[in-house]
């Protein structure tokens, strides 16, 4: 059974970092893959990064683009999202998700119709 535990979240003050870890148990990452999302209270789920199970093929939201980094380590079956100069906006609950391609593919989808599996989310909260 494939399960998708987040981690990292907390509290950071604006202009600061933090790295969030997915990691995947049960199956191989190089054949999902993983997108981050988030949902802030009050709001609908935002995509926010996706990775291909390659690893070679990466998507931003343009709220994100050139603060977060998306990358994964296929040794630790785990995927990272790091998160520079974060904005009180950037407040939410971050929640990993794995959908199947194939092996090595460089394939990015961006809609969560096509995710899976999801984990059970890690918070960030973004304040001074």
């Amino acid at each position: 059974q494939l399960q998708l535990v987040e981690s990292g979240g907390g509290l950071v003050q604006p202009g600061g970092s933090l790295t969030l870890s997915c990691v995947m148990s049960g199956f191989r990452l190089n054949y999902y893959e993983i997108g981050w999302f988030r949902q802030a209270p009050g709001k609908e789920r935002e995509a926010v990064s996706f990775i291909s199970s390659s690893g070679r093929s990466s998507v931003y939201a343009d709220s994100v683009k050139g603060r977060f980094t998306i990358s994964q380590d296929q040794a630790k079956n785990t995927v990272y999202l790091q998160m520079n100069k974060l904005k009180p906006e950037d407040t939410a609950e971050y929640y990993c998700a794995a959908d199947y391609t194939s092996r090595d593919d460089d394939y990015v989808g961006q809609s969560p119709d096509e995710f899976e599996h999801w984990g059970q989310g890690t918070q960030v909260t973004v304040a001074s």
